[in-house]
């Protein structure tokens, strides 16, 4: 790899400001001072700038409680996006694991592992979401079966995957899903002539949302990554 494309995937320096340090002579590969920005470095390099070490970035797991109003995307002109709540450097380079509604609250997971984005969001790792579900009208027993068979969704032909449903009370239940289709729990309630008033996520597959403040992210343990799968 060029140094100076090293360089600028491993720290906020510009091109501009790149280019610059390597002129003025503060930009060392193993200890030796080098002069042109085209310099082939390997792996096994120690690159330094300004007598400070730059280490080739990690792949970063993040979770966040995505309040309402807030849209899963990376811009958007019209809501403020859940990038706009992380505070991290590079943040652009962040992929949505797991998207949510607008007024949609609960856990994201955020990461620039694109593989392990693809564990969690494709339909064959089938790792369940779980839902805290309102209604407007009263949750009735039949759905617990109705949900478990499946349902039909307005538009489409085929049954959804077996869901769990847990009633808490006339207007409250959890739901978990294994699938993620668009607006797919609303959309589930609808089909039994129900409407969702309010929607929280608390779960994807292992990893849980805790006690973790709305508007706030955390990085995951490395035993919450692993749980997607190696």
């Amino acid at each position: 790899m060029r140094l100076d494309k090293f360089i600028g995937n491993n720290t906020q320096l510009s091109r501009t400001q790149i280019h610059a340090a390597i002129k003025q002579g503060i930009v060392y590969v193993n200890d030796v001072l080098v002069t042109k920005t085209n310099t082939q470095i390997k792996d096994t390099d120690k690159v330094m700038v300004d007598d400070q070490v730059i280490e080739p970035r990690k792949p970063r797991y993040l979770m966040l409680h995505k309040p309402a109003g807030y849209v899963c995307a990376n811009t958007d002109s019209e809501h403020p996006t859940v990038l706009d709540l992380v505070d991290a450097p590079f943040k652009h380079e962040l992929q949505i694991a797991g998207r949510l509604d607008v007024d949609t609250t609960g856990l994201v997971l955020l990461t620039d592992d694109g593989q392990w984005n693809h564990k969690i969001t494709s339909p064959k790792h089938m790792h369940t979401k779980n839902y805290l579900v309102t209604t407007a009208n009263p949750i009735e027993d039949s759905y617990i079966k109705i949900f478990a068979d499946g349902v039909i969704l307005k538009g489409e032909t085929k049954l959804t995957l077996p869901a769990e449903l847990k009633v808490l009370d006339k207007h409250h239940a959890e739901l978990s899903i294994c699938e993620g289709k668009y607006h797919q729990v609303k959309r589930m309630f609808a089909a039994v002539g129900n409407h969702v008033i309010a929607l929280h996520r608390n779960r994807i597959g292992s990893v849980y949302l805790g006690d973790l403040p709305a508007g706030q992210f955390r990085y995951l343990t490395t035993q919450e990554v692993e749980s997607f799968g190696q």
